[in-house]
């Protein structure tokens, strides 16, 4: 009975070694940890408790009999990450290349369901070759378990997902469903179809980096929310992340301790410029409203004419959506209108208030927006927040022009509070364009029509490029210094803390994707 169980807890203490040393020390030699590393790294200490640790696999196909480690390359469990419960897997690739098969899929799909059950937050690390093709179609059988738990867990946990080295082919789609991707910087990354068969089929030569590295999908593509330089970077993301987000979609965004003292901020007065057509950075904005240095910002290399984030106001997690104009003017294009939709969509699933900065001179124009659905992805953002029924605020800091108006956030669509500056300009359109259109005749007819355009430029710049107009008809309910600004919105979010609103009744609605 001793010799057995000795020979037992040798074989748990190879798994834990993940299949032998020499391949623990090819995974360090490409400056990467193992997957029971990058666990004990994220995982509070002594609470991780791992699950299916002496499953195998069940083929005996090419020679796979006589090799079946221990967990078949993945490592599920759960634990806690700041004393909060959290479930895990992390594909092995010192195991059979981490490669996706019948025991490996169910191990996954079992810590899902977990997770899901119980209403904790689920981490995928991902690390692997892709499916198991000696397993053939089983392998593809197992991905689609895990797609449709994902696609059920969606809205009702939060997924995050880890590329910690190579996901191609359908390992992707699982990232892909999942709520914010992280990717680590020359050792990650994800492709429908590698270098080899893009050069077959399409005859481009292109490395594994260029097509789907951190980079060409933090800064092109848009599919990856954060980039860190290493794992360890990359984990404390993932904690940082989670500290923002309830375990479930039945809490209440998280809370820290507040005690409130002078919550004026002067240097707002200061962060506009005279001119109205001069940019600034709407970080400066936000940084200086917000607690400090509490602000999180998601994908911030793509699509940069919108800033979105987490934060904490008064200790409360909020998400906030911002015009950016210090790039492309803060206009609205096809890419920030999907990335602040799928923004405004998370915070709503997981109950987080919402904080709109919006300095908007409309929808950026052209054939290149127009061919490629500026319509239809415009559409998601108004679609997204029309269908919020967390808190939602607004404050106005310069313009508010045309259809961008509505979509952000405005009251027409929705919001409990709106706030603007005394800069604000809530118009269809610029001054300029606008004198031009309702006074084309007698700027035409006059004696110097340059002149004549200023004048009207001017007049409707006074009667339209200010919120008064707006805040008579109850569109905005305050006009207030930029130094107010924090103390409103604290003010604000707590008299929304208990707000509830429901939705028609239906299956679900129809967001034009």
């Amino acid at each position: 009975m001793e010799e057995k169980f000795k020979e037992l807890s040798e074989k748990i203490e190879k798994a834990k070694e993940g299949g032998g040393q020499k391949r623990v020390e090819a995974q360090h030699a490409k400056n990467k940890l193992t997957a029971r590393e990058r666990i004990h790294f994220l995982m509070d200490e002594g609470t991780f408790q791992e699950i299916g640790m002496m499953v195998t696999h069940r083929s005996n196909n090419f020679g796979l009999d006589k090799n079946k480690p221990l967990g078949d390359g993945v490592v599920t469990g759960y634990g806690e990450i700041n004393g909060r419960l959290t479930y895990i897997f992390a594909q092995d690739f010192t195991v059979m290349g981490g490669s996706l098969a019948e025991a490996h899929a169910e191990k996954i799909v079992k810590i899902m369901d977990l997770a899901t059950k119980n209403g904790a937050p689920l981490i995928g690390l991902n690390d692997s070759g892709g499916a198991r093709i000696q397993e053939g179609v089983v392998s593809l059988g197992g991905y689609a378990d895990i797609f449709y738990r994902n696609t059920l867990a969606s809205g009702v946990i939060p997924q995050l997902s880890a590329i910690m080295g190579p996901c191609a082919g359908g390992a992707v789609y699982s990232p892909a469903l999942t709520d914010f991707i992280m990717m680590v910087e020359n050792t990650s990354y994800m492709f429908v179809t590698g270098p080899n068969v893009v050069k077959t089929v399409t005859h481009e030569e292109v490395s594994s980096e260029e097509l789907g590295g951190a980079s060409a999908h933090s800064t092109k593509s848009g599919v990856t929310h954060f980039t860190y330089a290493n794992e360890i970077e990359c984990i404390n993301g993932l904690k940082r992340l989670l500290s923002y987000i309830p375990q479930n979609c039945e809490e209440e965004a998280p809370k820290l301790p507040y005690e409130s003292t002078d919550e004026s901020r002067s240097k707002l007065n200061e962060i506009l410029p005279e001119n109205p057509n001069q940019p600034y950075d709407i970080r400066d904005v936000i940084s200086e409203t917000v607690d400090g240095d509490s602000f999180h910002e998601v994908h911030k290399d793509f699509a940069e004419n919108i800033v979105v984030g987490f934060a904490r106001l008064g200790g409360r997690s909020i998400g906030i959506v911002a015009n950016q104009p210090a790039f492309l003017a803060g206009v609205l294009d096809i890419n920030s209108s999907t990335k602040g939709a799928r923004f405004v969509r998370f915070c709503d699933c997981f109950n987080i208030p919402l904080l709109v900065f919006e300095d908007v001179p409309g929808f950026l124009p052209g054939t290149d927006q127009e061919w490629n659905a500026i319509i239809t992805n415009g559409a998601k953002l108004l679609y997204a927040f029309s269908e919020a029924t967390v808190p939602r605020v607004t404050v106005i800091t310069r313009k508010a022009y045309g259809g961008a108006y509505d979509v952000m956030n405005s009251k027409h669509i929705g919001a409990d509070m709106n706030f603007a500056w005394p800069s604000a300009e809530i118009a269809v359109m610029g001054a300029k364009g606008a004198a031009e259109i309702i006074f084309k005749k007698e700027i035409k007819e006059a004696k110097d029509p340059e002149a004549k355009l200023k004048e009207k430029e001017a007049e409707y710049a006074e009667m339209f490029a200010n919120p008064y107009n707006a805040a008579a008809r109850g569109y905005i309910d305050e006009v207030l210094r930029p130094d107010q600004t924090r103390e409103r919105l604290i003010s604000a979010f707590k008299m929304l803390e208990n707000k509830v609103d429901t939705l028609p009744k239906k299956k679900h609605g129809n967001i034009p994707l």
